[in-house]
């Protein structure tokens, strides 16, 4: 089976996640597939990687007009003069600027999340969700990554249900890494991993752990991800919190490993996510998780960690002096946790999307 995975993602410095799902799925096609890739920058060692893998890279150049005019030629020829079994684009647009109802093949899209349609402040144009409902609109088979993105999804697009189905998220980070001795927070400290802009309730965490550093006196907060902006860094100084909050950016697998094992707990305020990672993550380090209690996350959590309000900073405030407090209460949510990261695998991820391939082209 031959398929295109127009590479429009990995245009993107920020998108991670879904090109380490699009990783993790080709590397486990069957031998009989053979997956095209289209992209559009040199070589990066977030490229996928499979024994009959095909790359078509197109490099871009200045004047960047024409170089666009002309990647859009390229990329379009690309899906004219191969016999495509199947389309799976990696986001929404392509990389031909074509329409996904294009493409002269069945397609399978992704859908991640509906934060565009949720906070339209991130999309003030429209034009991704617009886009989305197009994709989603002409696919002929559509994976959310969660049910509650299923029935954001459902809720807000007409869609037919039917085709329609939820393939969850893995984890490929190597849980044997804990004990690593990379550089960690020298006092105990909780964790937090990922952007913190707006709906991710960064702000919330810090005003919870302010008052919750004022009962008790040897504990941090160690943030994963970009270095504070100017914004991030006036507000932790007028919380009293300089020295107790680190931020950590461009961390290696290893040390994110070492990071999860050797925290109080992963802290998780956001206040949406199509699935949720982190959490995952937490759990399958052994790190006891501390997550709010809004649209996916408990999907991903369930019984194994603890949730909380994200609107009542006071609530998050208690359950951190508590786990602060009481380092032996951790136990329970740490087995409970690794039994619940036990049900959520790439392998199972992979498994159920070459069933709806193979269904597809039947």
């Amino acid at each position: 089976m031959r398929i295109i995975y127009d590479g429009a993602i990995y245009q993107e410095e920020n998108a991670g996640g879904i090109k380490r799902y699009f990783a993790n799925l080709i590397r486990r096609l069957p031998a009989d597939f053979e997956p095209h890739v289209t992209i559009c920058r040199g070589p990066s060692v977030t490229d996928p990687s499979h024994q009959f893998l095909r790359t078509h890279r197109f490099r871009r150049f200045r004047p960047q007009r024409f170089s666009v005019r002309l990647e859009k030629v390229f990329f379009g020829r690309v899906q004219d003069s191969h016999s495509f079994s199947l389309a799976h684009p990696t986001y929404y647009t392509l990389l031909s600027q074509r329409e996904i109802a294009d493409y002269l093949c069945p397609t399978v899209i992704t859908v991640w999340d509906m934060i565009h349609e949720l906070f339209p402040a991130l999309d003030p144009s429209g034009s991704v969700a617009q886009q989305k409902r197009r994709a989603v609109e002409a696919a002929d088979a559509v994976l959310c990554i969660s049910e509650n993105t299923k029935r954001d999804l459902l809720a807000r697009h007409r869609v037919d249900e039917k085709k329609v189905l939820v393939t969850h998220l893995g984890t490929d980070l190597d849980a044997t890494l804990v004990q690593g001795d990379e550089r960690t927070p020298s006092r105990p400290y909780f964790l937090y991993v990922g952007a913190r802009a707006g709906y991710k309730n960064f702000d919330g965490l810090l005003s919870a752990f302010a008052q919750a550093a004022t009962l008790v006196s040897d504990i941090a907060l160690c943030a994963v991800g970009s270095q504070f902006s100017r914004e991030e860094a006036r507000r932790i100084v007028e919380l009293g919190l300089t020295g107790r909050v680190e931020a950590y950016s461009k961390v290696s697998d290893r040390q994110l490993a070492a990071l999860y094992g050797h925290s109080i707990a992963l802290v998780y305020p956001s206040l949406y996510e199509g699935f949720g990672i982190p959490p995952l993550e937490a759990m399958h380090c052994g790190t006891p998780v501390v997550a709010s209690n809004r649209a996916s996350i408990p999907e991903v959590v369930g019984n194994a960690g603890i949730l909380f309000d994200p609107d009542s900073a006071n609530e998050l405030t208690d359950i951190l002096v508590s786990l602060a407090r009481d380092p032996a209460s951790r136990e329970a949510l740490i087995q409970r946790g690794y039994e619940r990261a036990r049900r959520f695998s790439w392998d199972e991820t992979a498994r159920q999307t070459i069933e709806v391939y193979r269904n597809l082209t039947r």
